[in-house]
């Protein structure tokens, strides 16, 4: 499976191509390019995906790991080297299609959403340079090339999030994105530091076979502060994904990364960045499992949080990005909670399916909730609901896609949602009952916050729209942003209920049989109802209800509003207590201390050598006067020691 390597270099062909040369192709051209390099590497995963799973990939009855490619780039001792490569597994060979299939749909959608932009051609470069990073992560050989394509994502969703360079808002997004996402990367460079210099190795193969054993030695009876030093690194190992998936409390960068285009929103929170945290666990899930499940224990209760607490916060928002974005927060948490309620083998791996599942599912319903949103932005030229409404009648494709989407993230069967949902609270439901409660309250949440959005945009009350000759009255979009709309709305019909994901994923890639559990699906299907029809009472047709709820809730309502100040509370962190109590201090003694010593030392030696340059002042008459007056002095000296 050679071939492989093609899907990783097609997207970094493009973006060398359309960096170097797109300016001077025209911009239909540079995104056709684009969106036919991007075709050729989706063919490329599905035949990847076909042949792995239907033939090459099993071995007596398992899922092997196999390495297509791979090439030593630096050593530093016998055991420990970097190397490049491309590892193919269950998971690996998921995120290729899922990535490729998503990135698609985004770079034909964005050949009408973003027509007329300027920088359309570096628009298309830098989406290239996202795939290519994201393709590079998922197939990793080790954690250090892992971490290399992780901070090239950073890099080129910087990019990304801050296109409309010119406008401030987005400028500030990119930076906040990229700063607190670094600072989380700094944990997983120092936990990534720490598990190589005890095993070893870098590599995921050797790191995570028979049982992570190799982790298990190497690191026992290592403790510190109370806590074993595998603990540490893959706690540490975890800040990173936590900051990448948005975890609270490292989540803030995620909604404000809406400043950037709605294609990149779609293609940066429904298959890439933001699951690169979710996978990462997945690729170390037996070394989290055997050697520190303290920590494992740990991200599903953080998850649990994470996933109410963007829940409640999505019920409030008015911007319709800012509501898909906190949704994302809450369902990627979903699939951390999955990981750690989840066993190893068999059905006592079925979280760790289950999240992998969710994964898969969650990317084909959270881009068709993107790319939707941005049909709509695109026809009312407005984020806010309240510039919506009744659209469902000017733009009938869009309400339809947008609603089966809401369907499936609402978990409301057939659609494929409510399959991958099902999986991760049943394996709640067997692991611990607390997680299992707060899912099902975020489940409840997420159907009325989604039907509160669909009914707002496309029902809710009816709105005047004119065509003042730069707003037009609002119409379906153009076929490019229509038939991506389209496929992914099928794949959120048929991807839950055709594909048996157990039987291709597993957390010990052994295929084993799931079955509907009953009882926890009949209950979450109960609450989603409850949900959507609160959303029908109160949105459906418009009314004044939500304004005087809003009102009797007084504190509670501005809190969530504002997203818990939790914004408030980073900048007060950073600039009262870390720039101010720490960074000012540090820069004083750098200015007074350091360089004033630095300073000092350099104006002694100028005096000194003011004072004796005249030793060395080139007359000879001088040199023999001050060689009589030394032979004199030695002479004396000598007389005198005698």
């Amino acid at each position: 499976m050679e071939y492989t390597l093609l899907i990783v270099a097609t997207p970094l062909f493009l973006f060398l191509l359309l960096g170097l040369a797109g300016h001077r192709m025209k911009p239909l051209t540079a995104g056709i390019v684009g969106t036919l390099g991007m075709c050729l590497a989706a063919v490329l995963s599905y035949t990847a995906a076909f042949q792995y799973f239907l033939g090459t990939g099993k071995i007596d009855g398992a899922y092997a790991s196999l390495t297509p490619f791979h090439v030593e780039w630096l050593r530093f001792t016998d055991k420990l080297h970097i190397d490049l490569g491309i590892l193919l597994d269950p998971i690996s060979i998921m995120m290729l299609v899922v990535i490729t299939t998503v990135s698609l749909m985004v770079h034909l959608y964005s050949l009408g959403y973003m027509k007329g932009e300027k920088g359309f051609q570096r628009y298309y470069a830098c989406l290239s340079l996202f795939s290519f990073s994201m393709l590079g992560l998922v197939v990793a050989t080790n954690i250090f090339q892992m971490y290399i394509f992780w901070e090239l994502v950073g890099v080129s969703s910087y990019s990304l999030i801050g296109f409309y360079y010119t406008k401030p808002s987005a400028v500030a997004a990119s930076k906040k994105a990229f700063i607190v996402t670094r600072f989380a990367d700094l944990g997983f460079l120092v936990g990534i530091l720490i598990l190589s210099f005890y095993t070893g190795t870098f590599d995921f193969a050797t790191l995570t076979a028979n049982e992570a054993s190799l982790v298990v030695q190497s690191t026992a009876g290592a403790t510190f502060m109370g806590c074993s030093i595998a603990s540490w690194a893959l706690a540490l190992i975890f800040m990173g994904g936590a900051g990448k998936s948005a975890m609270f409390p490292l989540h803030i960068w995620l909604p404000d990364a809406m400043e950037g285009p709605t294609p990149v929103s779609a293609l940066i929170h429904a298959a890439t960045m933001v699951v690169a945290g979710v996978f990462l666990v997945a690729r170390l899930f037996p070394v989290y499992f055997f050697a520190a499940p303290n920590v494992l224990q740990m991200i599903g209760y953080i998850g649990a949080f994470t996933a109410l607490f963007a829940a409640v916060i999505a019920i409030t928002q008015t911007d319709i990005k800012r509501v898909l974005a906190f949704s994302t927060i809450s369902q990627i948490a979903y699939m951390m909670v999955a990981l750690g309620v989840s066993g190893y083998g068999d059905h006592d791996g079925l979280g760790y399916m289950a999240s992998m599942f969710h994964l898969f599912t969650h990317a084909f319903f959270k881009a068709l909730l993107f790319l939707g949103a941005g049909s709509v932005i695109h026809a009312v030229h407005s984020n806010e609901m309240k510039d919506m409404g009744r659209l469902h009648k000017y733009m009938p494709l869009t309400s339809i896609t947008f609603l089966i989407a809401c369907l499936a993230i609402a978990g409301i069967p057939p659609f494929s949602g409510f399959y991958s949902k099902d999986e991760i609270l049943a394996a709640a439901f067997e692991h611990d009952k607390i997680l299992y409660y707060a899912l099902w309250i975020v489940a409840g949440l997420t159907a009325f916050y989604m039907f509160r959005l669909y009914f707002s945009i496309f029902w809710g009350k009816a709105k005047e729209y004119h065509d003042d000759g730069h707003h037009h009255i609002p119409h379906e979009s153009p076929w490019t942003m229509a038939l991506p709309l389209v496929v992914l709305a099928v794949f959120s019909v048929v991807s839950g209920r055709l594909i048996h994901f157990s039987e291709y994923i597993s957390s010990d890639n052994l295929p084993f049989h799931t079955h509907i559990n009953w009882t926890v699906a009949g209950s979450s299907i109960a609450i989603a109802v409850v949900g959507i029809a609160a959303a029908v009472f109160l949105y459906f047709r418009g009314s004044d209800k939500p304004a005087s709820i809003a009102q009797s809730l007084g504190v509670l309502y501005r809190a969530t509003l504002n997203k818990f100040y939790l914004d408030e509370i980073w900048m007060f962190i950073t600039q009262s207590v870390i720039f101010k109590c720490i960074c000012l201090p540090i820069a004083w003694f750098d200015r007074h201390v350091v360089d004033g010593f630095m300073n000092g030392l350099a104006w002694t030696t100028q005096k000194v050598s003011v004072n004796i340059k005249g030793l060395q002042s080139g007359y000879v008459q001088s040199y023999a006067w001050f060689f009589v007056i030394g032979v004199i002095i030695i002479t004396i000296l000598t007389i005198l020691i005698k």
